[in-house]
């Protein structure tokens, strides 16, 4: 089911990469989840799935949205000012979500791009300071103009048990880690950074975005004897795969 949103608000982070805030009467959600957008060309629509930002009490729907060169859907919406229109899928859906996951000491958000939309969605609710000790967010990017909201970032970092850390790999410069989130969880750089460790027995790890990303990351958590965390099968380990 669809019903048709409003655009009511954009953010420009750079030429590439926008947020965009729309009115749309859609069933609530839980933080976490991801709503389809759909534009029609000719007579096909196209569809694509994007987590929401906001919180579940925000009635503005808010999604960061990445310009892909030739992209269809997301030309289309690059080119959506504030009063147009734009398909909504009225139910959002999602297993990445705070009550599908046990409880641990240490919550482990790892993302590549808009990969961080899910987990900006649960800091902004809050629950998870009930659910969890600690929170460290790893955000992988090519360069930090790629890194949208890390000013709210720093916010949560200065008022919360949250640290977060930037993994820039196209800017060699970069002070700080310039390797991939895998490459880096593999070197232990990224556990140095931080200051804290990724162990079975008190951490869960979230990961969203890049399927490579994905795939190379989940192989080294397996390697630390983390599992997948099924429903049957409790682990550590949290996916969510958007192609």
């Amino acid at each position: 089911m669809w019903c048709q949103g409003e655009v009511i608000g954009r953010i420009h982070w750079h030429d590439h990469l926008f947020s965009l805030k729309i009115k749309a009467d859609i069933a609530p959600f839980q933080a976490g989840q991801f709503v389809k957008l759909a534009h029609v060309v000719g007579e096909k629509r196209i569809a694509r799935a994007y987590s929401m930002i906001n919180a579940p009490d925000d009635p503005e729907l808010e999604l960061l949205i990445t310009h892909v060169q030739g992209g269809q859907l997301s030309s289309h919406l690059a080119r959506l000012q504030l009063g147009d229109k734009i398909a909504v899928s009225t139910r959002a859906t999602g297993f990445m979500v705070l009550s599908e996951l046990p409880k641990a000491r240490d919550l482990w958000m790892m993302a590549t791009g808009s990969g961080v939309s899910p987990y900006l969605s649960m800091l902004r609710q809050g629950d998870l300071w009930q659910q969890f000790e600690r929170v460290y967010f790893v955000y992988g990017v090519r360069h930090t103009q790629d890194l949208a909201y890390a000013d709210e970032l720093e916010r949560w970092q200065q008022t919360h048990p949250f640290h977060w850390l930037p993994c820039v790999t196209r800017e060699p410069d970069f002070n700080g880690i310039t390797q991939r989130i895998p490459e880096a969880l593999l070197s232990g750089s990224l556990e140095e950074s931080l200051g804290a460790v990724i162990a079975a027995p008190t951490s869960h790890v979230l990961l969203c975005g890049n399927p490579d990303f994905i795939k190379a990351t989940t192989v080294i958590l397996k390697e630390k004897q983390l599992t997948k965390h099924l429903r049957r099968a409790p682990g550590q380990i949290s996916v969510e795969k958007y192609w």
